[in-house]
C-alpha cells in the first residue's frame, strides 16, 4: 500500500524516503507522527492511501 499527500508525492514503503531518514522497507504504520512530506511539509496525518 502507498500513501499520497495532497501536493501529489507518494510514500512507497519499499522505496521509504532515505533522504529523510525513513529506509526502504520501512511500513507506513512504522513511519514517526512527526514524518512531513518532503516536497510541501504537511504532516503524516494528511496523507491518504493511494
Amino acid at each position: 500500500m502507498k500513501y499520497e499527500c495532497p501536493c501529489g508525492y507518494v510514500y512507497d514503503p519499499e522505496a521509504g524516503d532515505p533522504e529523510n531518514g525513513i529506509e526502504a522497507g520501512t511500513a507506513w504504520e512504522d513511519v514517526p507522527a512527526s514524518y512531513k512530506c518532503p516536497i510541501c511539509g504537511l504532516g503524516k496525518e494528511d496523507f491518504t492511501e493511494a
